[in-house]
């Protein structure tokens, strides 16, 4: 039997008890459903007459809106008569003490919202028979009909705290006990599914809407295991933006949240390998809504040019969602600056953080400070950081797929202005090159001027061989020439430093780029032996100095 619940048991063995479903052989007591109809325009939720995705999640909106408003007022109605249907049992038991009235009231009051419960008294079958007839009601609204179901107290009790609660409340019982409940037309058809998973740990529904009613009434009565095999089944289904968001927004409509985690996290995968190239779904990334923005922007593959566009984007989204400066400021804050990895944004875009607006100026020159002191740090010790736990949860260290590897950078200003650039790049990132690839950096500055590396995997001319070349170029900006000095350095083993490769001068002017077809003097294939020298622990690590000239 299931161990959801159950106090004291840990046996995670799944019974089949379906042949007792409804069969008065196996039984206790009764449950009475009373039926009453929907709210208004709330389509029901059965297969076959569901009107999709969309409006399945129209209609549980204003059922939750619904049954928020009206909650406090229905808790008062039932909790008077359910006291009244209580001392009418204890008469007939003889048991009219306060302390059963007592019971009876906390009972009620446990109960999931939205769900009327009384219980009738025993009798013989034409007592029976005559109150299901006449059916006291519990407000004023009449049920449209009455269902009847033989159920095991046990097996149900076993599943769910809340029958559990209403079987164990103290009160007399016997197998006569009838136990009413009341639910809208539109959940009928989840209820009885969710009581035939009770006892066979099955659902028959395979239709994404038909089994979203069966998780929402499997939280209404906290029956864990069916939730989370309704999330199993949801995973299995193929999965669109439309049920992703859904899906995103389940955690804050359920109570029993931890049971649909894997749902979410699924959900999550989904977006974020779908809005994978960000730039090419930008309209559609744009159109999210917050849920599915968090799912996009935590994401290590996202492809994307730099993490200074990640927080152009995040700033951009914001923009559009929230206008009004406060709410930006508060959605920023709470929720999408943990997900922007500022450690990786270049120095130029962090003192456009510092000057941000949408940001709070505090947040912002924390934000900035932690960046620039881990930028700052040794190599080792930029690793020991990014492997701490909080960090390494949120990978707020970690590098991306950026379509521009990011490089660190050195600038004087004197005696000559000069930069010292260094670029890394995975072994596996060069072994992608080949046959005729090419990776850029992101770019650096030097006099005003904006440059970039570039590696490529190219044929040497010469030799008509495949080879490393890294190559140079300033980005276009009008017809200005720049003159410089370069050089091309990289660590080798086994001293594992930098031993210069090549060196030149070139007059740059918007677009162009000088290099070296060939840096080291060999094969690709050579290059990428398991004994090549210029790996180091799976890193090439180059260096490129770049002078002005006099």
């Amino acid at each position: 039997m299931d161990s959801d619940f159950s106090p004291g048991c840990e046996s995670g063995i799944q019974s089949d008890f379906a042949f007792a479903f409804n069969d008065s052989n196996f039984s206790d007591r009764i449950l009475r459903i009373e039926i009453v109809p929907d709210l208004p325009d709330c389509k029901t939720g059965c297969e076959g007459c569901s009107g999709g995705i969309d409006d399945w999640a129209r209609n549980r909106k204003r059922r939750r809106e619904e049954i928020k408003k009206e909650n406090d007022a229905d808790v008062v109605m039932q909790r008077e008569e359910q006291v009244v249907n209580c001392n009418l049992l204890e008469m007939e038991d003889g048991l009219a003490d306060d302390e059963q009235d007592e019971e009876a009231v906390g009972m009620l009051e446990e109960s999931p919202s939205g769900i009327e419960m009384t219980t009738n008294p025993p009798g013989d079958d034409e007592a029976s028979k005559s109150d299901d007839d006449s059916s006291t009601n519990m407000d004023s609204s009449n049920p449209l009909r009455v269902r009847t179901i033989h159920i095991s107290s046990p097996i149900l009790a076993a599943k769910s705290p809340f029958f559990y609660k209403l079987f164990s409340n103290g009160m007399k019982e016997s197998e006569q006990r009838h136990v009413t409940i009341r639910i809208n037309a539109s959940e009928e058809a989840a209820l009885m599914d969710l009581l035939n998973f009770m006892y066979s740990n099955t659902l028959s529904t395979t239709t994404l809407t038909a089994v979203l009613d069966v998780l929402m009434a499997a939280d209404k009565f906290e029956v864990a295991s069916c939730m989370r095999y309704c999330s199993r089944v949801l995973r299995n289904l193929r999965m669109t933006c439309e049920s992703a968001l859904l899906y995103l927004d389940l955690p804050s409509s359920v109570l029993m949240a931890d049971a649909v985690l894997p749902l979410t996290d699924a959900a999550k995968q989904f977006l974020a390998a779908r809005f994978k190239d960000i730039t090419k779904f930008q309209e559609e990334v744009l159109n999210l809504p917050l849920a599915g923005i968090e799912a996009v922007l935590s994401s290590d593959d996202l492809q994307i040019a730099s993490e200074d566009a990640v927080y152009d984007f995040a700033l951009k989204w914001a923009r559009i969602h929230y206008p009004k400066l406060e709410e930006r400021r508060e959605v920023l804050s709470s929720r999408l600056c943990r997900l922007i990895r500022f450690p990786c944004i270049t120095c130029r875009k962090l003192k456009k953080v510092l000057t941000c607006n949408d940001f709070d100026p505090e947040l912002a020159s924390k934000l900035v400070l932690e960046a620039l002191f881990y930028k700052a740090e040794a190599p080792y010790r930029q690793r020991s950081i990014a492997a701490d736990a909080g960090n390494a949860l949120c990978h707020r260290y970690m590098e991306r797929a950026y379509k521009y590897r990011p490089v660190k950078v050195l600038e004087f200003e004197a005696p000559r202005q000069q930069c010292v650039i260094y670029l890394d790049l995975k072994k596996e990132e060069c072994a992608s090159l080949f046959p005729a690839g090419r990776v850029y950096s992101q770019a650096f500055h030097l006099g005003g001027q904006g440059f970039f590396l570039s590696a490529h995997c190219n044929m040497d001319q010469q030799s008509a061989f495949h080879c490393f070349g890294l190559f140079l170029g300033m980005q276009e900006k009008g017809a200005v020439s720049f003159a410089v000095d370069y050089e091309f350095a990289a660590r080798i083993k086994p001293n594992e430093q930098y031993v210069s490769k090549y060196k030149g001068n070139y007059t740059f002017t918007g677009g162009k780029a000088v290099g070296y077809r060939n840096l080291f003097g060999i094969g690709w294939n050579a290059f990428m032996a398991d004994d090549s020298t210029y790996f180091i622990n799976g890193l090439l690590h180059l260096r490129a100095e770049l002078t002005i000239r006099q």
